[in-house]
């Protein structure tokens, strides 16, 4: 059952993280640096949003896992 309620909160942290807080880390990032070609910003924006997301996604896990760990029965 733990990674049934792991498993739910990443899907649910992980497609909130789109919606909510990829496109912001992103576009954050991209503007903290300066580029040569459009492209290379572009690269970075795509690679960030995506990493974003990967880390929401394991963040959700760990909640999730977290809190179905509660105390077992013997």
């Amino acid at each position: 059952m733990r990674y049934v309620v792991a498993m739910g909160f990443a899907i649910v942290v992980a497609g909130l993280a789109p919606v909510f807080l990829s496109s912001h880390v992103a576009d954050w990032v991209v503007a903290h640096e300066s580029f040569e070609s459009s492209d290379d910003a572009e690269n970075l924006h795509m690679l960030t949003f995506i990493a974003t997301n990967v880390v929401a996604l394991l963040v959700g896990w760990l909640i999730g896992w977290t809190i179905a760990g509660g105390r077992q029965p013997t």
